[in-house]
């Protein structure tokens, strides 16, 4: 009786949107060793290791609460000024640092695709759940300044909005993943992306209700704010730990919409340049 071998036959990917499902699947297990390798590489070698993870918030909020809160004296909506900066820094970090990490893939990863073959998208996914860790750390040390306030007097109440947590979480997640990925195609050919690109997030940022409500923006300007997908995300999130400000479901539904077409816009773009990317990296 012959027995048969299986083989795995790899084809060049020529239509617009080739990716496979089905290979990401299958690649679990390498996904996961990414994340493991990438969450020991950022603290491995540092003094403090992981408590910089909860460091970086707080550092982030003392400094906004000093120089927009008591400074400045931009309005919080009447939130507590630690909950208002610390709930708006971490979905920032988190979509930013997926935006940053993933517009790198291509660089940082150059020699690796080079050597063996596999999905190159599981490297962008690993970073985004990489990230995810990270968030989920400093989502609890939220919770801890959560029910200090509570029992401070801050009403604060559990109702049917924290469904929409996992909801905005997956988005930010979507959105960074989109954005970063379309970065880090378009930078295999123009490298000066590279360098605009920590300067155009410190802009969006600003451009984002972290430092200060929507609330407080001229009805004028209000467009500015629908143009940006992560404006929504985070009043959101924030209204639903706090219970200031409101939910507008029109712009989160535009955000939602916004940050799917970055992301389908990214995995054809990305699709399209893995062909070709080491020629050109």
């Amino acid at each position: 009786m012959i027995e048969m071998k299986r083989t795995s036959i790899i084809k060049p990917m020529s239509g617009w949107f080739d990716i496979h499902l089905g290979e990401l699947l299958k690649c679990g297990d390498l996904i996961f060793l990414f994340v493991k390798r990438d969450f020991i590489a950022i603290y491995k070698q540092t003094i403090l290791g992981p408590i910089w993870f909860l460091l970086q918030p707080l550092m982030s909020t003392l400094v906004f609460t000093i120089v927009f809160g008591f400074v400045a004296q931009l309005s919080t909506d009447g939130i507590p000024h630690a909950l208002f900066y610390l709930s708006g820094i971490i979905c920032w970090f988190y979509f930013s640092e997926c935006l940053l990490k993933t517009s790198e893939t291509f660089i940082t990863n150059r020699d690796l695709f080079g050597k063996v073959y596999f999905p190159r998208l599981t490297i962008p996914i690993s970073i985004v759940i990489t990230n995810l860790i990270t968030f989920g750390i400093q989502f609890l040390l939220l919770l801890i300044f959560l029910i200090y306030y509570y029992f401070q007097g801050y009403p604060i109440t559990i109702n049917w909005k924290l469904a929409l947590l996992p909801l905005l979480v997956i988005q930010m997640a979507a959105l960074g993943l989109g954005c970063g990925i379309i970065v880090s195609s378009l930078t295999t050919k123009y490298k000066d992306l590279q360098f605009l690109l920590k300067f155009g997030i410190q802009l969006w940022m600003y451009a984002t209700p972290i430092v200060y409500p929507i609330s407080i923006i001229p009805v004028k300007w209000h467009w500015v704010i629908l143009l940006n997908p992560m404006s929504a995300i985070v009043e959101t999130f924030r209204n639903v730990l706090t219970g200031a400000g409101r939910i507008d479901m029109g712009m989160l539904g535009l955000s939602a919409g916004m940050t799917l077409f970055l992301l389908i816009a990214g995995l054809i773009l990305f699709s399209r340049i893995e062909k070709t990317v080491m020629d050109t990296v």
